[in-house]
């Protein structure tokens, strides 16, 4: 027996009318440094439908690809609307990758035509002589230099010269909507295809598991090249929360300046961008209070971190990667389980529950499926209609397992679901034939009130096999030493776990996501560049 429902596709050109229409009066805001320009959804969707009729004008067809290299504002708006309408596939660009990377994402992507900020004109003519499929660059802003671009049109001047489009093509809702790049911490990027169907149902599960309407003023701080900006703009734009850009302006104190101004009720970000967002405050003795929400992803965020924001707003833990458009999980306590309940934060502190539409396990080295006991370690693999089934232009059978995506993160399941991911596959330690969490010995590290990041990798032992390197940035002005750290440790985790080698910096190597890059702590360990002090030979029982 079949269902009596209709057949209607989930397209990304209902969620522009229903922005355009229905949500006519919400706002786009984007951040200058000093003030802001604000646009109504209507008039940001008839800048789209203009922007579509100008690329249709340079040939871009169903299926094209256009590169965005672009800060988080306005036009990148348009962009993410207007091209994926038209049937064109958007193809956001980390603009923090290297030349090297960048060359071969744009060429692993098949871009005809970048639109681009004019401030990044310099970036992307240093690659323009290996690209191979570009024709044309769209130049957003004033006063930059086009020389050694090539073609090159001005964004206004492409949207004057024409009238908005009018005749969008019937599109499908499997087809190609959109395409991001992994950030390559291991290989090349590889390219994530996101249907119109999948962006669609992501954006309905982003807005019911954080209750986003249209009263909602939405701050997007996650960059706009990285997973969709987490699909906060879809999102937002289908239910009418104003969408608060803040440009390039994402160090501590023009970001803090924005939030002030603009009172966003939803924050969502790295734990970088929290942590510094935190510290001007309070050195402002700024009020956040009139945020509702804020969720934190990309990394572990550490619990010290949560309780520090728990005086304002919930800072509530989330996980996803570029393969699961992110959502995956979501760290919220069990029903009716208040603060002072002392599991209150174990459950915080965790990576979540699977949000509904993604299914979850874990498995075994044979890849036999593993028991949600709370105790057993498995790799992490995941399913569901948001979540990739296969890489762009790459099979790569290695991270599929019987329909399921292998996610690379290791960890438990315990019985109410609630997911702890205790290190990325690359980066277990091993020691003495014991698992030691990277992870949470960094929890442990941030918590510590000197502390400002701290990251942990595995360093060969001849005797353990492995044992943790703990390396530590601290916050100015503060003096702890790797003995005042590793007693802070003691009694929080097991005294196997308490690194022996210890390194403090000025800052931890991040990726171009704002993620540790303990791929780079490696390399300066194995050539002798970081100041590696050794401690006590750890001793067992």
């Amino acid at each position: 027996m079949q269902s009596t429902m209709q057949d209607w596709p989930l397209t990304l050109q209902e969620v522009l009318r229903r922005g355009a229409t229905l949500f006519a009066d919400s706002r786009v805001v984007t951040f200058q440094g000093a003030g802001s320009r604000t646009a109504t959804y209507a008039e940001v969707a008839r800048r789209s439908s203009l922007l579509a009729a100008g690329l249709r004008r340079l040939g871009i067809g169903p299926g094209d690809r256009v590169g965005t290299l672009c800060w988080n504002h306005q036009e990148h708006l348009e962009a993410y609307l207007a091209v994926p309408c038209m049937g064109a596939v958007l193809h956001t660009l980390n603009l923090r990758l290297s030349a090297r990377q960048l060359s071969f994402v744009i060429n692993d992507g098949g871009d005809r035509v970048i639109i681009a900020d004019s401030s990044l004109a310099p970036l992307l003519a240093a690659i323009r002589p290996t690209l191979g499929s570009l024709e044309r660059v769209i130049l957003v802003g004033e006063g930059g230099d086009p020389s050694g671009l090539g073609e090159v049109i001005g964004y206004e001047e492409l949207l004057a010269g024409g009238s908005p489009l009018q005749d969008w093509p019937e599109l499908e809702e499997r087809q190609a909507a959109a395409m991001c790049h992994t950030t390559g911490t291991t290989g090349e990027p590889k390219g994530v295809v996101y249907s119109h169907r999948s962006l669609w149902l992501h954006s309905l599960a982003v807005i019911a598991n954080f209750g986003l309407s249209d009263a909602d003023r939405i701050c997007v701080t996650v960059p706009m090249f990285h997973v969709m900006a987490w699909g906060t703009p879809y999102a937002a734009w289908a239910r009418g929360a104003d969408l608060l850009m803040p440009d390039r302006h994402m160090q501590p104190q023009p970001l803090l300046s924005f939030v002030l101004e603009e009172r966003p009720t939803f924050l969502g970000g790295v734990p970088t961008i929290f942590q510094g967002l935190l510290l001007a405050a309070e050195a402002a003795g700024a009020d956040l209070g009139f945020v509702r929400m804020g969720i934190g992803g990309g990394s572990a965020v550490p619990e010290s971190l949560m309780r520090a924001y728990q005086r304002w707003f919930p800072l509530v833990q989330a996980w996803g990667m570029t393969e699961t458009s992110p959502i995956g999980t979501i760290a919220e306590p069990p029903r009716g389980m208040a603060e002072e309940d002392p599991r209150y934060w174990h459950y915080r502190s965790m990576t979540g529950r699977p949000v509904p539409g993604v299914e979850l396990r874990i498995t075994g080295a044979g890849g036999e499926v593993l028991p949600w006991d709370g105790r057993t370690v498995g790799e992490i693999e995941v399913r569901g209609p948001w979540i990739t089934a296969r890489y762009h232009g790459d099979p790569a059978p290695e991270r599929f397992h019987d329909g399921w995506l292998r996610t690379g993160d290791v960890g438990t399941v315990d019985e109410r679901g609630y997911v702890q991911i205790t290190d990325r596959s690359k980066d277990v330690i091993k020691s003495g034939g014991e698992w030691i969490s990277s992870v949470e010995l960094e929890n442990h590290l941030m918590a510590h009130p000197d502390v400002l990041d701290a990251a942990v990798v595995g360093v060969a032992d001849e005797h353990w096999q492995e044992r943790p390197l703990a390396v530590v940035a601290l916050r100015d002005g503060r003096s702890a030493t790797a003995e005042d750290l590793r007693e802070h440790l003691r009694g929080r985790v097991p005294g196997f776990w308490l690194p022996d080698l210890w390194a403090f910096v000025d800052q931890i190597p991040k990726t171009s996501v704002g993620k540790q890059d303990k791929k780079v702590i490696r390399r300066l360990q194995a050539d002798g560049s970081l100041p590696v002090r050794r401690l006590v030979r750890v001793e067992r029982a």
